[in-house]
């Protein structure tokens, strides 16, 4: 060859260049490589798998963001929210992984490998520049996962705190995926591999984890770990090691990385240092993961669940005094006090001016992955309210609310009968003044219908509704609600007598009786 490297040879007969040129061919590699890796990082565009899939991760965050209006999504807690985005990057990883090990054994495919001996190029620096293509690709998922929790945090009804690991970790897996589809293309000189390594990641864990008597330690080792089921639950009480993961992430890159760089060739002192270090970040990571929960994160998760009290801060809003959790504190008066004023507004007698206790109450003794249900509160007067708010949680909030206005207490509701005719005045006083009755009515029960027996939910212990309860519940909520409130008002003492039967109370109310031979009229009343 001519031209530098002649005058290379010449000037350093010993094989040692001069600092001036070798810093001048450092310059010049180094920007081959940055090209080579925009090149690269265009022709993956290109690759239909790569493609799709962002437009369907694309998809899929839109479709949360912009119609996820109504509902529990309208009021997101943000230590949830920052978990919720760590899944949909998977999709974009496992594309990057099988099309990046097809980029790099493209010249093999083709024939072309012998011509890169003839180029200033060395294997190594070909490799980091394939792992450097998939860094934009890292970087607009770290763009929409940051679109996302910001979305989440300025909705009205948002709570809680998100976690910056929590949030690395979907642009992270982005990044491991492809550099992992560099290594096996390096490793494995068949384009088999990478597609086989996704089977093979798919499906071991479930099978290592299911005869491991203690899985934490494996589950975590997992790129996404999200620990969803339960309500969303303070963030002092979650006990996720969010950072050491992303420090395990981080440190897992580096290493998938630097054994690439190796195994091309690159065996300089820098990516022999980087790979000690990037080792050392991995094996900190897996054993700060490994650890469990604390015994500390155990006794709080019980104190919290036990004695909420202990945890809260209350406020009085109106007549009654709301006990939330400090994340929560901004919710009693924008959305708990304006149900429970709305309820309390149609009750007579005494209820219509009790002072109630509404509290917070969580049950973090299960963990993050258990849909625990809460007991039904001893104390007079208090009301339990949960951790998620929107859809079906607020005619909940207001079915429990109407029942400790009527039996006193919602443990004393768990004691009713079948047949007690004070589920129609709790039915009436939760759902009477809301915008949409017939919805709610509908949606607070647990088969979604109108007709026949079905229980009712609430926050804790749900109620009972026969079908001729049911019948004259609905036709209560079709009038106009003027025309019941007097009814309700001026007979409050009988209507929440348990010795008033179900046709006594339909005939307060100005119900008519069901037509004779029909299932609603021939049913039995157990209750006396």
């Amino acid at each position: 060859m001519s031209g530098t490297t002649g005058l290379v040879r010449e000037t350093a007969p010993t094989g040692v260049e001069p600092a001036s040129v070798s810093r001048a061919g450092g310059r010049r590699g180094a920007a081959a490589v940055l090209d080579l890796a925009r090149f690269e990082a265009r022709q993956l565009l290109l690759h239909i798998p790569v493609f799709a899939f962002l437009l369907i991760y694309l998809a899929v965050t839109g479709w949360g963001l912009f119609n996820g209006r109504e509902g529990m999504d309208e009021f997101p807690v943000l230590q949830d929210a920052d978990r919720a985005s760590q899944s949909a990057p998977l999709l974009l990883g496992v594309a990057l992984l099988i099309c990046v090990s097809r980029t790099v054994l493209r010249s093999r495919r083709r024939g072309t490998d012998r011509h890169f001996d003839v180029l200033v190029m060395e294997p190594w620096r070909r490799t980091v520049a394939h792992a450097l293509s998939v860094v934009p690709y890292a970087a607009f998922t770290a763009l929409v996962v940051a679109f996302e929790i910001v979305w989440a945090a300025h909705k009205p009804g948002a709570v809680g705190h998100p976690s910056p690991a929590e949030l690395a970790v979907g642009p992270l897996v982005v990044l491991l995926s492809g550099v992992l589809g560099v290594l096996l293309a390096r490793l494995f000189r068949n384009g088999f591999a990478a597609p086989l390594f996704v089977v093979g990641v798919v499906a071991l864990p479930a099978f290592v984890s299911s005869g491991a008597e203690d899985s934490h330690w494996l589950q975590w080792l997992s790129p996404v770990v999200s620990e969803t089921g339960a309500d969303p639950l303070p963030s002092d009480l979650l006990g996720r090691p969010a950072d050491w993961h992303a420090l395990y992430l981080a440190g897992l890159v580096g290493v998938l990385f630097c054994v690439a760089v190796l195994v091309s060739g690159g065996r300089g002192r820098v990516v022999r240092a980087a790979t000690v270090v990037t080792l050392a970040a991995t094996v900190a990571g897996v054993a700060g993961q490994s650890q469990g929960d604390p015994a500390a994160l155990l006794a709080a998760r019980t104190e919290a669940s036990v004695r909420p009290e202990k945890f809260q801060t209350c406020h009085e809003y109106g007549r009654s005094t709301y006990c939330a959790f400090p994340e929560w504190d901004a919710r009693a008066a924008l959305d708990w006090a304006p149900v429970v004023d709305r309820v309390q507004a149609l009750a007579g007698g005494a209820a219509g001016g009790e002072r109630l206790t509404v509290r917070q109450r969580i049950e973090a003794r299960y963990g993050l992955t258990t849909d625990a249900a809460l007991d039904s509160s001893t104390t007079p007067g208090t009301v339990t309210v949960g951790t998620r708010w929107g859809g079906n949680r607020v005619p909940e909030l207001a079915v429990g609310v109407a029942t400790v206005l009527v039996a006193g207490s919602e443990a004393a509701a768990v004691e009713w009968c079948a047949g007690d005719a004070r589920a129609v005045t709790v039915m009436w006083l939760a759902l009477g003044a809301d915008a949409d009755p017939m919805t709610a009515f509908r949606n607070v029960r647990l088969g979604d219908g109108l007709e026949g027996s079905d229980l009712v939910l609430a926050p804790t212990d749900g109620i009972s509704l026969s079908a001729e309860q049911t019948r004259i519940v609905r036709e209560l909520l079709n009038r106009p609600r003027y025309s019941v409130i007097p009814r309700v008002k001026s007979h409050w003492t009988e209507l929440t007598s348990p010795n008033t039967s179900v046709a006594r109370v339909a005939d307060i109310l100005g119900v008519p009786a069901a037509p004779e031979g029909t299932a609603d009229a021939s049913e039995e009343e157990p209750c006396e």
